[in-house]
């Protein structure tokens, strides 16, 4: 009658030590962790526009929020007006003259060639009437230097009109081209600071909190809005010296928690290399000096969505 008494408490004793455990015998106690993802943008500015709330699911490539963009807008604007300008005066520089000048030149060029022709047919009349003996050679030498300074005027006026027909020096040329090149990257950033005014999520998750309000000032880099992709959920989870040997990456663990599914399992993803002591979290007198080693596991996206940082979890070794 002694002994059973006895044995009671001492049996209650070890049960109790066992559901304190970090291991139990229906598995390994373990929480739940979330690597958040917080949205920013590089520059500042009025927060114009916030389409998410906490709580609320989003998909990849949804609008989060958007800040004011006035003077961005501006400034693209400007930028545009610089390459279209830069781009003018090259094509300018490449065509030469415009067509009302070269023009002009080809009537002074004819305007020469006429006058030419007239102080050629004088110097034959002169020629004509000093073989007659009707004029002195003066007269024939004046007529003959008027003939030579009408045909260097016009084969001036003609290296004049070849000249308007050719584009700008190589140089000058080449000069502008860098000016559109540099203006074309000017309006490429402009662009791109325009762009990060407003920011969309790069993957689906739950938004789990909005750190701004619309119409508050955000100043560069400031996040914005916090959320939690699928994939960034993970089980944490400590084993003894005994049992990290057995574990791989990739080895399948099952899940139990309270309110949860049946069926929920998870991929280790993660073996610690260095040992630690049990955890704090764990709270077990029996283990409490003994090493272990945390592993991280990563459950499917499915789970994953209905598991909440902090929540304590069952862990099964499969």
């Amino acid at each position: 009658m002694h002994s059973k008494l006895t044995a009671i408490p001492f049996a209650f004793v070890l049960a109790s030590l066992a559901g304190c455990s970090g291991q139990s015998a229906s598995g390994y106690q373990g929480y739940v962790e979330g690597d958040f993802v917080h949205l920013a943008s590089p520059l500042g500015g009025r927060l114009e526009r916030l389409w998410v709330q906490r709580g609320q699911a989003i998909d990849a490539g949804a609008r989060v929020f958007a800040l004011d963009t006035q003077e961005e807008v501006a400034a693209r604007r400007q930028a545009d007006e610089q390459v279209k300008a830069a781009q003018s005066q090259l094509a300018d520089l490449r065509l030469g003259r415009r067509t009302p000048e070269v023009d002009v030149a080809q009537a002074q060029l004819a305007q020469a060639r006429a006058a030419q022709a007239q102080a050629a047919q004088q110097v034959r009349r002169d020629e004509a009437q000093f073989e007659a003996g009707g004029i002195a050679r003066a007269q024939l030498d004046d007529s003959r230097a008027d003939l030579e300074i009408k045909a260097a005027r016009a084969q001036e006026l003609a290296n004049q009109l070849s000249v308007a027909r050719l584009p700008a020096r190589e140089h000058q040329i080449g000069a502008q081209a860098a000016q559109l090149e540099a203006a074309r990257a000017y309006l490429s950033q402009a662009q791109w600071r325009l762009d990060q005014k407003q920011v969309s999520a790069g993957q689906a998750g739950l938004v789990t909190d909005t750190l701004f309000r619309e119409g508050e000032w955000v100043p560069p880099g400031s996040p914005v809005v916090r959320m939690l992709p699928p994939g960034n959920v993970k089980i944490r989870f400590f084993v003894p010296e005994a049992i990290v040997g057995g574990l791989q990456p990739g080895r399948k663990v099952a899940l139990q928690c309270d309110g949860c599914e049946a069926g929920m399992t998870a991929a280790v993803s993660f073996i610690a290399p260095q040992a630690e002591y049990t955890p704090p979290v764990i709270y077990s007198n029996e283990t409490r000096a003994k090493l272990v080693f945390m592993i991280e596991a990563r459950p499917a996206p499915g789970s994953a969505q209905r598991l909440n940082p902090g929540q304590p979890v069952t862990v099964t070794l499969q």
